[in-house]
């Protein structure tokens, strides 16, 4: 695409923010054939604000309930004009994220085909401490002495599934070999992991923490870490949280790490032992608590059996 063409779509996009426009349903639809990423985003938004506008809105009854009807705020016209503001405020604050629904819906449809569930537990196998853990609610209680923790982001580290696989997949034979794991295997639980790397977790200051696998940082953990957004299913149900996850020096420790991560952990014996066969694997993980994500291990699989991942595969 253009620059032309990403700022026509830009200001599209801005035109359709607007509540008293009365096309932006249309703009959203061209700008949708331009780049679906960014319409994307946007109808998020739109979606987000209509959440906030119904929360507004049952505000409003409860306190009509309550005024005066002889009162001039409570006149047809007054309610009339006080809908309009609320329903561009709802805009305004879904523009700029207030409640974080937009960007969970973003990444709930943009998924495939490498979307990154951020879905870990991966503690000391205890579900409902992690669930606590995760919140961070006790950092300086939970951080060993000495440990390095800073508030994170999730920036890419690869140009393409292509380098993401050469770069990765190497290293991934030595890992594997020691599991009994197809190394392909290891690289598409990565690729779900990271969103294709598009999603790791870097520092503040923009330190890449080659967390491959998304392994949380329990108190047993050490070495350093990073608190970043997350999402975790409760019941089946997608709710964010925060975190803390284990930072690496290079993706060769975050794969050694994730070995000896599932060898020493009882819950993934069962795993272990149908290592060469991909689905028994991965659904022995699922099955010991690695993920919350009920879909887990079918989207390892399908990532793995992905025709772009064969064609990554398949390019020298």
């Amino acid at each position: 695409m253009s620059i032309s063409d990403l700022n026509s779509v830009s200001s599209q996009l801005q035109q359709a923010s607007n509540y008293h426009d009365l096309g932006g349903l249309n703009t959203l639809r061209q700008a949708a054939k331009k780049d679906g990423n960014a319409a994307l985003g946007e109808a998020a938004k739109q979606f987000e604000a209509i959440f906030i506008q119904m929360m507004l809105k049952s505000m409003r009854k409860a306190s009509d309930v309550l005024e005066d009807e002889d009162s001039p705020f409570n006149s047809e016209q007054s309610k009339f004009y006080r809908d309009m503001h609320d329903q561009q405020m709802a805009l305004d604050m879904s523009q700029k994220g207030s409640l974080g629904l937009a960007e969970l819906i973003t990444q709930q449809l943009g998924q495939m085909p490498g979307f990154t569930p951020a879905s870990v537990i991966r503690t000391d196998g205890n579900l409902d401490a992690a669930r606590i853990y995760s919140h961070a609610q006790s950092t300086a209680e939970a951080t060993p002495v000495g440990a390095n923790v800073t508030m994170g982001t999730k920036q890419a580290a690869f140009t393409s599934q292509q380098d993401f696989i050469q770069q990765l997949l190497p290293l991934a034979e030595k890992a594997a070999a020691k599991l009994g794991v197809d190394p392909q295997a290891l690289v598409a639980q990565a690729a779900v992991e990271t969103g294709w790397g598009q999603f790791m977790i870097h520092s503040t200051e923009g330190d890449n923490g080659h967390n491959l696998f998304g392994i949380k940082a329990d108190k047993q953990w050490s070495g350093d870490r990073t608190l970043v957004n997350t999402l975790e299913f409760n019941q089946g149900q997608p709710k964010r949280e925060l975190a803390h996850f284990r930072a690496y020096n290079s993706f060769e420790d975050s794969l050694n790490d994730y070995v000896s991560f599932i060898q020493q952990s009882p819950r993934y014996q069962q795993a272990l032992s149908n290592s060469q066969r991909p689905e028994e694997y991965f659904n022995g993980l699922q099955q010991g608590g690695y993920a919350t994500d009920p879909e887990y291990a079918q989207k390892v699989l399908s990532v793995m059996g992905s025709s772009s991942f064969q064609k990554a595969l398949s390019v020298e």
